[in-house]
């Protein structure tokens, strides 16, 4: 049998192998009589299974689909990129600190889509924020470049991801990894999500993507850590190849 481990989502915060705030349970266990990881088990029941052979078989596979990839792409990477550069000059490539598993930082890399001063018009934006939860999105950002808006309606800027995947700090399929300052405002139920490697995209990708309200989200990426497996994950790769065509949830 393939797993090995089970383990509650407390005990996994207990044993320390995905650490959260230690203040934040102390608060919990005296507003609620027992720390909060405990109360998050009570009331969902999510237990997380190790699955040792399905790791091993998965990071071969990210390796061999993710080199493949690069080399067929190649030539058309280069292309996005000069495309990038000729709308608005500058390094093609956003690099930004994410939130992987276990709580690991990393730089994922993507194609820079908006304009390079993107990033110090946030604030000045955040009125206009359509997402619930701690994410920030808008349909119609004036910060997005013209390149921009076709290679995220299209999800081209996610490709430099690959490397990422071959790397080992992504998965082909996982839960998206969120911004730091995200990520830092989740609970600790919503923060059971990085109990896996982070991946491309996952089933909230292909269930609307941007349309998914941040709850939903949540508990699509909880439902794949426990469902996980080979097949779902070929059979959510050619789902997503699907929904990117059809342009399904993107902007």
């Amino acid at each position: 049998m393939e797993t090995k481990n089970l383990h509650s989502a407390s005990d996994i915060f207990r044993l320390g192998e995905n650490p959260l705030s230690a203040e934040l349970n102390d608060i919990s266990e005296a507003a609620y009589g027992y720390p909060r990881h405990q109360e998050i088990f009570i009331q969902t029941g999510f237990v997380f299974y190790e699955k040792p052979i399905y790791d091993i078989v998965k990071r071969a596979f990210d390796i061999v689909f993710s080199l493949t990839a690069i080399i067929i792409l190649f030539p058309f990477l280069i292309l996005i990129a000069a495309a990038i550069m000729i709308d608005d000059f500058g390094n093609p490539i956003f690099i930004q600190k994410r939130v992987g598993k276990n709580r690991k930082e990393f730089w994922m890399l993507k194609f820079r889509s908006m304009y390079k001063n993107a990033e110090n018009l946030r604030m000045e934006l955040q009125h206009l924020n359509e997402a619930d939860g701690p994410l920030f999105k808008i349909k119609e950002d004036p910060r997005i470049t013209r390149v921009g808006r076709f290679i995220r309606r299209t999800s081209l800027d996610e490709l430099p991801q690959l490397f990422n995947v071959l790397h080992g700090s992504m998965s082909i399929i996982g839960p998206r990894p969120f911004v730091t300052h995200e990520q830092e405002k989740m609970n600790e139920y919503q923060y059971q999500r990085l109990l896996v490697k982070p991946g491309l995209s996952c089933i909230w990708q292909i269930s609307g993507r941007n349309d998914v309200s941040f709850n939903d989200l949540i508990e699509l990426d909880l439902e794949y850590i426990q469902k996980r497996n080979m097949f779902l994950d070929i059979e959510l790769i050619f789902k997503t190849i699907i929904t990117v065509v059809l342009s399904k949830g993107a902007y």
